[in-house]
């Protein structure tokens, strides 16, 4: 790879940040741990240009990086034990304006991804924000695109759950 296509790439790739910062957020649940997320993985996708494909998407490259950086803290954290967090917001504090209703609305939203397990998230997120198809979803997180499907299906119906409060409507097996 040539120095003019190091510095396309290098272009290419800062044109990518708005778009891992906002998978990030997604991820963490946190703007500063996004960021910082986000620039260990540019970091890592800079010094590593040279083992880019060019055959294979540059977002879905750095997704995948992204998605390892934030796999391999998961597992730092679990072994380093639990974390406790707390809320920056108390209840008390919000007022009942229109925009408040709309800031709580957004709240809510946000705990129920939260509760939603990792590997839902995550695609929901890529789907639903990013816009990424299921291909592309499947090369990022290494899985077969019927995987990548299942968990969709089962983030949407386990966040419907979530934000509406209804227990699932299970069907008896015999």
């Amino acid at each position: 790879m040539g120095f003019g296509a190091s510095l396309s790439l290098q272009r290419a790739v800062a044109a990518e940040v708005p778009y891992l910062r906002r998978f990030a957020r997604a991820l963490t649940g946190d703007a500063t741990s996004a960021d910082d997320l986000v620039q260990d993985c540019v970091e890592r996708a800079l010094t590593r240009l040279h083992l880019f494909d060019e055959d294979r998407a540059l977002r879905t490259w750095l997704f995948t990086i992204l998605r390892n950086l934030y796999v391999n803290e998961l597992r730092q954290k679990k072994r380093r034990g639990p974390h406790i967090n707390t809320e920056d917001v108390s209840e008390s504090e919000l007022s009942r304006s229109p925009e408040q209703l709309n800031r709580l609305a957004v709240i809510d939203v946000a705990r129920a991804l939260d509760e939603l397990p990792d590997e839902q998230r995550e695609v929901l997120i890529l789907i639903s924000v990013d816009e990424m198809s299921y291909k592309e979803i499947a090369d990022v997180i290494g899985s077969p695109i019927g995987t990548v499907m299942s968990r969709l299906s089962r983030a949407r119906n386990r966040l419907k759950v979530l934000m509406d409060g209804e227990a699932p409507n299970l069907r008896r097996v015999k």
